[in-house]
């Protein structure tokens, strides 16, 4: 016993010594030589670029809601929640429950590790860029959004449960933030290479994203600030936007399911059919473009029949029939002329009367277009309409359509369409001698059509115009009133989470409803 003490004591003696000599390397004991202590941060912008095409909320917010509120799609599905304007927490909420800490986060914390150091400008140049596009989409959907401190929660205790920042000064940091990060790219930094999906590391494309991007947010608050709106869309028009159609801002993916290098889009609503079994193009935007002659009528739909068995479609343009919004399998009879109704009866599944999704648009290779050289055009043109550019509107618009159809190819190669057939398309709708309101009507048009796919754009675009024009669905179980939404409802786990910044939103929004308008929405 004696003998164990005293070992027992020298060891003691020991560790004291070594405590009073030399602190430090005692501490380091308790470091695990094999772990990581810090990272390349163009990894967590690669992880978070790939993340905003997420499958989870990019189908719920872009599909399930925002593309049948807009009518380019429909069905008679319950679990479609905006085509009869249900209430799903779940669906409602997926944006805000995903991104702040899916892609925010990361964007968030790419910035705070590169910010003081300049061979890294390129990175924080693009993630500083990339959380402005996401929280711009963010306050589009749900209006008053933490930003400041949104994602930050590692750099200080106060972030931790974040303010909700009013919507109004969101748009001022996306003006700050967005110009930062363009002039921040620069040559002599470290490129990001392959590990840039967008531009492969090309920063004078980066520039032109951002200078897009300006544009879309400046329009988008011209209904209650138009001296701010134009000052912010010609100093980011005379900078230089997109040029063409190599310019636009599309997330790139490896061919096949390779984890998360995959459109997001595609694996949950289109490549599986676990969504695009029970969803049909909308009939509003059938007719539209069967009534316009447009050439992407079989583009965008594959045809009638079973989706899964070729030889029953019919391909044949005069032959496609679109879905009516707001209807379900009960009572979609009423609304059915004769023969269709004939064919619902007679058919197996009777929704293969009517026009499905093209499979061609559905791989998971296929782009994730974030903004497109087609909508920079047309914003130019409703902004010469505006008075505040002195360019040709009529040319504006001509760029505009001929890219949106073109951009097409970027799916398919099935979808090129003859120069000859788009410019018959452009001169029939008849733009030139259109007076100042059906000018202002076929841009809306054209851009609710260039958007396809992008239907948040489409539904925030046309909360702020009222283009197109479109007859709001009726049913009796919708949550709150039989109108399009005018926002989503925000993720409900901030009301017991983040209880004060929280109430302190929806005090000043003046409610967390469908029918609450954001800063921004003109109530057209």
């Amino acid at each position: 016993m004696k003998q164990i003490l005293k070992i027992a004591t020298v060891s003691l003696s020991v560790l004291l010594s070594l405590s009073s000599c030399d602190k430090e390397k005692l501490a380091d004991l308790n470091i695990d030589q094999n772990s990581v202590s810090d990272m390349d941060q163009t990894y967590l912008f690669s992880l978070a670029t790939l993340r905003i095409a997420g499958e989870y909320e990019n189908t719920r917010a872009n599909m399930l809601y925002a593309a049948t509120m807009i009518q380019h799609t429909s069905s008679t599905a319950g679990y479609f929640s905006g085509d009869k304007y249900f209430y799903s927490a779940q669906y409602s909420g997926a944006y805000m429950e995903r991104h702040y800490t899916d892609v925010i986060k990361l964007f968030s914390n790419a910035i705070s590790k590169t910010k003081d150091d300049p061979s890294q400008a390129n990175i924080w140049a693009a993630s500083t860029l990339l959380r402005a596009f996401d929280l711009h989409r963010m306050t589009d959907l749900y209006g008053d959004i933490p930003y400041e401190q949104a994602g930050r929660g590692m750099e200080a205790e106060e972030n931790w449960f974040p303010k909700y920042d009013n919507q109004k000064d969101v748009y001022n940091f996306l003006v700050r933030d967005i110009k930062a990060a363009r002039d921040k790219f620069g040559a002599s930094a470290k490129s990001l290479g392959s590990q840039d999906f967008v531009y492969g590391g090309d920063i004078a494309k980066w520039k032109k994203f951002a200078n897009s991007l300006l544009m879309r947010v400046a329009l988008r608050m011209s209904n209650v600030d138009a001296a701010t709106a134009k000052t912010v869309f010609l100093e980011a028009y005379n900078n230089g936007a997109f040029t063409s159609n190599a310019d636009n801002a599309n997330i790139k993916f490896a061919e096949g399911p390779q984890g998360i290098n995959r459109n997001g889009l595609n694996d949950g609503y289109w490549n599986t059919y676990k969504y695009s079994k029970d969803c049909k193009v909308s009939r509003t935007f059938v007719n539209w473009m069967k009534a316009n002659n447009d050439p992407r009528l079989m583009i965008v739909t594959g045809g009638t029949g079973n989706p899964e068995a070729s030889a029953t479609w019919n391909t044949t343009p005069a032959n496609q029939n679109g879905m009516p919004n707001g209807y379900t399998t009960a009572n979609m009879p009423t609304v059915l002329t004769p023969t269709e109704l004939a064919a619902w009866t007679a058919s197996p599944t009777p929704r293969w009367i009517f026009s499905m999704l093209n499979i061609k648009y559905m791989d998971w290779s296929d782009p994730y277009m974030m903004q497109t050289y087609a909508e920079v055009e047309l914003m130019a043109a409703e902004a010469a309409v505006l008075g505040w550019l002195t360019t040709n509107s009529a040319t504006h618009f001509q760029k505009g359509v001929d890219a949106a159809i073109k951009n097409w190819s970027s799916f398919d190669g099935t979808f090129a369409r003859s120069q000859a057939d788009i410019d018959a398309y452009i001169t029939g709708r008849g733009f030139a001698a259109a007076s100042t309101n059906d000018k202002k009507r076929l841009i809306g048009e054209e851009f609710w059509a260039a958007t396809f796919l992008n239907d948040i754009e489409s539904w925030s675009n046309w909360r702020r115009t009222g283009i197109p024009a479109l007859t709001p669905t009726n049913d009796p179980n919708r949550w709150e009133v039989n109108q399009i939404p005018r926002r989503l409802k925000y993720w409900e786990n901030e009301i017991s989470s983040n209880p004060t910044n929280y109430k302190a939103a929806v005090d000043r929004m003046g409610g967390d409803n469908f029918m609450t308008k954001v800063w921004w929405d003109g109530g057209k």
